[in-house]
């Protein structure tokens, strides 16, 4: 009878075993599906692939984050797809610059066009880099990069503040598509609110004044990216600034002759051995392009000789050496006729 207990006992010790570990997977799983991924926050994320700023490479973003570069946080009950890289890592072979930044799969031609939309705020740039070099304390969030030719950017909006500024700046570069073998790169910018890339300091350490309609750090703004029918329609929308539109032809140059060259390129690129080269007269028609979106740093030892500790990411993120943006919506789409 004895003998008969102890089985029985051993039989029920064993089951009662196999239930915990039960239970416990089941506890596990639900754990993992109680994470939130940005694919949950952003559904378009199936559209596009990354690289974050340590090099990693995704083509499939479905249930993906990784930490300190990609990943959700939640504010006041809104979730923020968080956008994290150093002033120094591992890059694209085009680029001295890191980003965790989104690419889009697809690819299109300006007389086709698309449609690229953000809500975001910048949450922190560089605190570190030279106030002449055009690019210093600075974010690029959102992007059409050509995938032809001199692989040009036909528009980069940016993100810009000086240290000890309460306000930072957000301006549009168009990058001039030059002609023949002249592969100088020229930005043309013009601002939204606050400077455009133009305004630096006087010296590596003396900044220009605060821009009095700027954004803060932590304010949320919108872009609007259309382009239809080879025109780039700009909107730019925040709650407390002015709504402001811009529109810029992606097919036919503005800059196909040395006099149309604007002044601003002039003298930001005199230092440049080729000079202000001109445009095509066509600009970026038939050229393939897509869209990118995230934080481009723009900060680096090279060019704005910002601080990257050796390359230690680690260091870089305690120190303030990084650029940090997050979003809580995007749409990405075909192009559509402007409203009027």
């Amino acid at each position: 009878m004895k003998k008969t207990i102890f089985v029985l006992t051993v039989f029920l010790t064993i089951l009662g075993c196999k239930n915990n570990s039960e239970v416990k997977k089941d506890t596990s799983s639900n754990k993992e599906k109680s994470i939130k991924y940005p694919s949950d926050v952003l559904p378009f994320l199936n559209e596009w692939k990354i690289l974050l700023g340590d090099g990693t490479y995704v083509d499939s973003l479905e249930n993906y984050q990784k930490e300190e570069f990609f990943y959700v946080v939640s504010e006041d009950k809104v979730d923020w797809v968080v956008y994290k890289t150093p002033n120094s890592g591992i890059t694209s072979k085009t680029s001295s610059n890191t980003r965790t930044e989104l690419g889009q799969k697809e690819h299109w031609i300006p007389e086709v066009g698309g449609k690229l939309t953000g809500t975001l705020k910048v949450q922190h740039v560089s605190t570190t880099g030279d106030a002449t070099a055009s690019s210093s304390f600075s974010v690029v969030i959102g992007q059409i990069h050509s995938d032809e030719g001199h692989e040009n950017e036909p528009l980069k909006i940016y993100y810009k503040k000086f240290p000890g500024h309460e306000k930072g700046s957000v301006f549009w570069n168009y990058e001039i598509n030059t002609e023949g073998d002249n592969i100088g790169r020229f930005d043309y910018s013009t601002a939204v609110w606050g400077h455009d890339f133009s305004v630096v300091g006087a010296d590596a350490t003396s900044f220009p004044e605060e821009p009095k309609d700027g954004i803060k750090l932590g304010e949320e703004f919108t872009y609007e990216v259309n382009v239809y029918k080879g025109i780039m329609y700009l909107t730019f929308t925040s709650e407390n600034h002015e709504t402001i539109k811009f529109t810029k032809s992606l097919i036919k140059s503005e800059f196909a002759k040395k006099e149309d060259i604007p002044e601003q390129v002039l003298r930001v690129y005199a230092n440049r051995e080729k000079g202000g080269g001109v445009e095509k007269e066509i600009a970026y028609a038939g050229e393939i392009n897509y869209f990118k979106q995230g934080a481009y740093n723009q900060a680096n030892a090279k060019s704005t000789k910002s601080e990257i500790y050796g390359g230690d990411i680690a260091k870089q993120y305690a120190n303030g050496s990084y650029a940090e943006v997050w979003f809580k919506e995007g749409s990405l789409g075909e192009g559509t006729a402007p409203k009027n």
